[in-house]
């Protein structure tokens, strides 16, 4: 589990970083995010399952398609919430006692 998890981050921090790199290119940085878009927003739904993968992916798609919005790490943020900021439902020990 720990090396999903930190898989996850390596990738989301790549695609973050070429989602950023496309506001280095003048002319077709725009372009370019037009085909970025979908194939990030896809991305995001195949590495975090469920409505929030679906959610998180609405966001990517609209960070990337939307201009000067490309600054926003939204895999990082994220890989983020999953790990460190959700609650994670604490295990719960229930002692079951026989009769004998």
């Amino acid at each position: 589990m720990k090396n999903e998890k930190y898989k996850l981050l390596r990738l989301g921090i790549i695609f973050d970083l070429l989602g950023m790199a496309t506001m280095a290119i003048p002319v077709v940085g725009p372009v370019l995010d037009i085909l970025w878009a979908p194939f990030a927003a896809k991305k995001m739904s195949d590495m975090y399952k469920g409505t929030e993968g679906k959610v998180a992916s609405v966001f990517v798609f609209l960070e990337e398609i939307l201009p000067f919005t490309d600054v926003f790490p939204t895999f990082t943020l994220m890989w983020l919430y999953t790990f460190v900021w959700k609650k994670q439902p604490k295990l719960q020990t229930i002692e079951v006692r026989i009769n004998e």
